[in-house]
């Protein structure tokens, strides 16, 4: 795992865990304006628990760097705009307590805060939100590394699947040529079976035909008893 400090010299390393916006409330909850969006500089300072002009000289050192992610300064008319969708979100009533900037009003969205967290050297706050950041980090690796040890087994198990399978196809070959055989042998049995059954229908319409000759004879031979009688 990266040493904690890591993060204060490395302006790469921080870009990989600016995602990371819930290790904020991890630590501390981070109270937003109305917006939901933006926190102010008195904010930023009371979130990590240093002066508002720690906040300035470290904001000053890394402008570019934090206006790249959300900071930004407002002045004129659109620091006008802003105060009044501001008192509108507020109320009427809170919106009598809403500060107002006079010229101008230093913004920051959570990526902007999280970003100070990562370059601010003495806040105890910002120092357990980049220790959390790498612990963090520290689990994902080690969670990678467990999976990716299971996909090994699981390539491993399987290259004896394959082989297994290798040795069961001639078995299942063998298998096949039997069972086709059987078919086979079947279907030459059905034959048969049905050769004697059209065997035993003809034999049927045999026997009732010799049935009918017996009885013309019996018949025949009861009309000769009868003439005799007669004479």
């Amino acid at each position: 795992m990266p040493l904690e400090g890591a993060l204060l010299e490395s302006q790469t390393l921080r870009v990989e865990h600016l995602g990371r916006v819930d290790a904020l409330d991890k630590i501390k909850a981070l109270v937003m304006l109305p917006d939901g969006i933006h926190v102010r500089t008195e904010d930023v300072a009371r979130y990590f628990e240093v002066s508002t002009d720690v906040v300035r000289q470290l904001t000053a050192r890394h402008r570019a760097e934090l206006v790249e992610n959300g900071m930004r300064v407002l002045r004129g008319a659109d620091l006008r705009l802003y105060h009044s969708d501001m008192v509108s979100l507020w109320g009427s009533e809170a919106a009598k307590s809403y500060p107002q900037a006079a010229t101008r009003l230093t913004l920051y969205t959570r990526r902007a805060v999280l970003n100070i967290a990562m370059l601010l050297r003495d806040s105890d706050i910002a120092r357990c939100v980049r220790t959390y950041l790498l612990d963090a980090e520290d689990e994902l690796r080690t969670g990678y590394a467990n999976l990716d040890r299971r996909v090994t087994d699981v390539e491993a198990c399987l290259g004896g699947v394959g082989v297994a399978l290798q040795e069961l196809g001639p078995v299942l070959s063998r298998m096949s040529y039997r069972l086709d055989s059987l078919d086979r042998r079947l279907d030459a049995t059905n034959q048969v079976v049905g050769a004697i059954s059209n065997r035993l229908c003809q034999m049927s319409e045999d026997i009732n035909r010799v049935d009918a000759r017996v009885d013309d004879v019996v018949h025949q031979l009861r009309d000769l008893r009868r003439g005799r009688k007669r004479r």
